[in-house]
């Protein structure tokens, strides 16, 4: 397995799940919980997030298979969210609607749907088609201690980022996200064409 081990590939599966979570652009969310007296426990949000990915990413492919829905066609449909998704962070336009509920911050809406939301949930999986296992599992690990990181120091960070560049970092990821979308899309496509 550590054979497998592609840093182009980590790359491209860390680039991939920061998009669709996109913790910069959660920083205000986060702020106006704590603002109403919310509690956020970072580890505790981020180990939670990371146990939904894993299970997600371990058990999603049988329930695939349950369906009778193979990877790549499984991967076609994980491009259209990702697109969409990508269209969100482009215009500036709420499409997937993320419901909060007002209890238990840390769990809801942190951890769910705010960073394994259902988008990264079906990007992670998506990647399987794409990538080797060990490089998505390392993409997402590092996102996780990405997420983590912000967390915890959301107010430094806002001030040092400021708001305009959370906006620009937002906007550049999803015109990189529309790019993967868009050639995940076509590399499956090509394999479904391939085995009518």
């Amino acid at each position: 397995m550590l054979t497998q081990i592609n840093f182009v590939e980590i790359c491209s599966s860390f680039i991939v799940m920061a998009a669709i979570i996109d913790i910069f652009g959660s920083i205000p969310i986060f702020l106006n919980l704590k603002e109403n007296n919310q509690s956020i426990k970072a580890g505790q949000a981020c180990l939670t997030a990371l146990g939904l990915f894993l299970a997600f990413f371990f058990a999603g492919d049988a329930l695939l298979r349950l369906f009778g829905i193979d990877t790549a066609s499984f991967a076609v449909a994980g491009a259209f969210v990702l697109f969409i998704l990508a269209v969100e962070m482009i215009l500036g336009r709420e499409i997937i609607k993320n419901e909060a509920n007002s209890g238990g911050a840390s769990i809801v809406p942190i951890a769910f749907p705010l960073i394994a939301g259902p988008g990264a949930l079906t990007g992670l999986l998506s990647l399987r088609a794409d990538y080797a296992i060990i490089n998505i599992l390392i993409g997402l690990l590092i996102n996780i201690i990405l997420d983590y990181i912000v967390i915890r120091k959301l107010n430094m960070i806002q001030k040092l980022l400021g708001q305009n560049l959370i906006f620009i970092i937002r906007k550049f990821f999803g015109v990189i996200l529309l790019a993967i979308a868009v050639n995940m899309f076509v590399n499956n496509i090509m394999v479904i064409i391939a085995k009518v």
